[in-house]
């Protein structure tokens, strides 16, 4: 069936998001919304403080206040560009919202004057394309410059506007929620422009603190000079121009990027194991402001993000937001493979789909699965991918995360970029209002609708290797993996859940389901970390969970590897002695360690994994974990072996 594509063009900022397909009907359940219904808007600080609340509460119909952390922010000095079309907090969406906050020693008469600088920098297109918030800020003491009350005001305004999904409750149990973060923050997307005062402020005062400068994924600094930091606290890419000599130093020391790269524009030292650590200098420093801020985002900004996958307020100094979310240092800097007008730079193009087609696979309460997104190389669009060439991974969210926002701080797209493999991450968590995880949704039927998903992707795109499709996901979609995989073995040549859980526990297959096992084998690695749910890892006990226990014993009887019976005092935390044991170094800031069990004949079918200090949360190298286990095997369509090559 040929299917044709068109732009979701509600919005202006929204037409850049991405490629929307619709079949549904009139009669259709709620719909999943990626995007608020909101213009743009440009408005001081206190404006946006003051008008966040009223228009959230409109929105979303929760009950939102100002953030109290910007109650006594400096006043007249901080601006708010915000795009249409900003991802909503229906989901973990707004965590995609891109920041720019630009910091500059000029003074502005009037709000249209701020607004004109903007534009005249470029940054409010550049919002516009990405979704999100350009926040503009002067010094609070127009005559001495930025000081010590500005990095004060620096802390209340990286507060609020990385306090995702915080709320108070009061005695009667209502929830109001802090409306700031939502209405022009973000989490993953964070990147700083310094213009000459406001880069030596930068350099002085932000990046030579951990809790500061580990959040900010890039940093442009236009005339910028260090005369108080010791030392950069974090890794961090930045684009200097016409920088001295003592911050280029001290960018390259802690960036260990010694190695060189050089262009007609631009000189660019970066680390050659992680290459996303970088220090690129502009050898002509005369172009206009415009030139280097797009050069920056395009070759800096979109290549690297930041997730904040460490226990939370480790290396976090106390003060009076210490409980606010995800407040804790570092995150994590990794790559990024940037969506911008529905495509990556490297030829991944991303649809959305929302249709009736699967209606039939309904849920208790009448959903069913009507929304998700394929990841799909250029060439399986343009003809020129050979048949059943490209592996298909099915990725499925955690609960409470997006589809696009899950895969992308996995790191697949990334993956999906350099290694040429199609993705498909579906919706299935419920968009009734009031209807919850606990309650009925499409959850509920991933054993039938999931294979289904994959099904269609087979039939409809030939360069899909029916050979080579494998299943992950996260938390919840480690669950779903589970289901998927004990409802159609013979779809999938290997899967790998990660930090597995649901509120029913993880599924056990019917006998009729657990008979296609007698032909079927299947590779699973079971991923965990030491700060997990329960049901993957036990903190009291210092154990895999008990989820995860059932779960291994049962995957071992299917790939008749004999019965696994536990002894955690002689083996620690998995309980069982394996074939072989591997450590390595997550992004070179936690360990991994790795237990195989081989089958008979020498292939490691099953893997436990276990990352030391994470908490339960997304990090962008489990993607890599989880497709350096899966590509190793492919299932023979015709006998329904697994075939492993490593």
């Amino acid at each position: 069936m040929k299917h044709s594509m068109k732009m979701i063009v509600a919005l202006a900022a929204l037409t850049a998001a991405m490629v929307c397909e619709s079949s549904a009907s009139a009669n259709e359940i709620p719909k999943y919304e990626q995007h608020f219904a909101n213009e743009a808007t440009f408005e001081t600080l206190e404006e946006a403080h003051l008008n966040a609340p009223i228009e959230l509460n409109t929105l979303t119909g929760k009950e939102y206040v100002p953030d109290p952390a910007l109650d006594t922010y400096t006043e007249g000095t901080t601006y708010v560009y915000r795009s249409a079309g900003t991802y909503t907090n229906t989901s973990a969406a707004y965590r995609m919202n891109t920041n720019i906050l630009v910091y500059t020693d000029k003074s502005f008469e009037n709000k249209e004057k701020a607004l004109d600088y903007l534009k005249e920098l470029g940054v409010t297109e550049l919002i516009d394309e990405a979704c999100g918030s350009a926040v503009l800020v002067t010094p609070a003491n127009p005559e001495t410059g930025f000081g010590a009350v500005d990095q004060y005001d620096y802390l209340k305004l990286q507060s609020a506007m990385c306090n995702l999904g915080f709320s108070v409750r009061d005695a009667d149990g209502n929830t109001t929620y802090y409306a700031d973060n939502t209405y022009f923050g973000g989490l993953t997307y964070r990147y700083l422009i310094g213009i000459d005062g406001g880069a030596d402020f930068l350099c002085d005062y932000v990046s030579g603190t951990l809790d500061y400068v580990s959040r900010v994924g890039g940093m442009l600094l236009i005339n910028s000079s260090m005369n108080k930091a010791i030392h950069v606290a974090c890794e961090v890419p930045v684009y200097l121009v016409n920088g001295t000599d003592e911050v280029f130093e001290k960018f390259q020391t802690v960036n260990e990027a010694y190695a060189c790269e050089e262009t007609e524009d631009q000189t660019v030292y970066f680390n050659q194991t992680f290459p996303t650590r970088r220090v690129a200098v502009a050898k002509n420093g005369e172009k206009a402001l415009t030139e280097y801020v797009k050069d920056a985002y395009y070759s800096l900004f979109v290549k690297a993000m930041r997730t904040p996958v460490v226990k939370s307020g480790l290396f976090v100094p106390a003060s009076e937001f210490s409980g606010y979310s995800w407040n804790q240092a570092p995150y994590t800097l990794t790559e990024r493979n940037a969506v911008l007008n529905g495509v990556t730079a490297d030829g991944i193009h991303v649809t959305e789909h929302y249709e009736d087609r699967f209606s039939a696979i309904q849920a208790e309460n009448g959903e069913y699965l009507s929304t998700w997104y394929e990841f799909l190389p250029e060439e399986i669009l343009n003809g020129t991918a050979k048949e059943h060439s490209i592996p298909l991974i099915l990725c499925n969210h955690g609960g409470g995360d997006d589809p696009v926002q899950a895969v992308d701080e996995l790191g697949l797209i990334t993956i999906a970029g350099k290694e040429r493999i199609a993705l498909v991450a579906p919706r299935y968590a419920t968009d009734v209002p009031g209807n919850s995880i606990m309650g009925a949704s499409p959850f509920d039927v991933n054993g039938e609708s999931l294979p289904t998903l994959v099904r269609y992707m087979l039939d409809t795109y030939p360069a899909l290797d029916p050979e080579r499709v494998y299943a992950t996901g996260y938390s919840m979609g480690g669950a779903a993996t589970v289901c998927s995989v004990e409802c159609a073995p013979e779809l999938f040549a290997a899967a790998v859940p990660m930090a597995a859980g649901s509120p029913g526990g993880l599924y056990v297959p019917t006998e009729e389901e657990a008979a296609a096992f007698i032909k079927y084998d299947i590779p699973m690695m079971f991923t965990t970390s030491e700060f997990d749910l329960p049901s993957a890892f036990d903190q009291t006990a210092g154990t895999i969970g008990k989820g995860y226990q059932d779960c291994l014993k049962r995957f071992m009887t299917f790939n008749e590897m004999g019965e696994l019976n536990y002894d955690f005092e002689a083996y620690p935390l998995i309980g069982f002695a394996a074939d072989k044991v591997v450590t390595t170094l997550l992004n070179d800031e936690y360990e991994n360690k790795a237990w195989y069990l081989n089958n008979e004949a020498g292939i490691p079918m099953i893997c436990v994994n276990y990352t030391e200090l994470l908490p339960h949360g997304l990090h962008p190298d489990y993607g890599t974990l989880a497709w350096n286990f899966m590509k190793c095997y492919r299932r023979d369509t015709e006998t329904g072996k697994i075939i492993y090559a490593k």
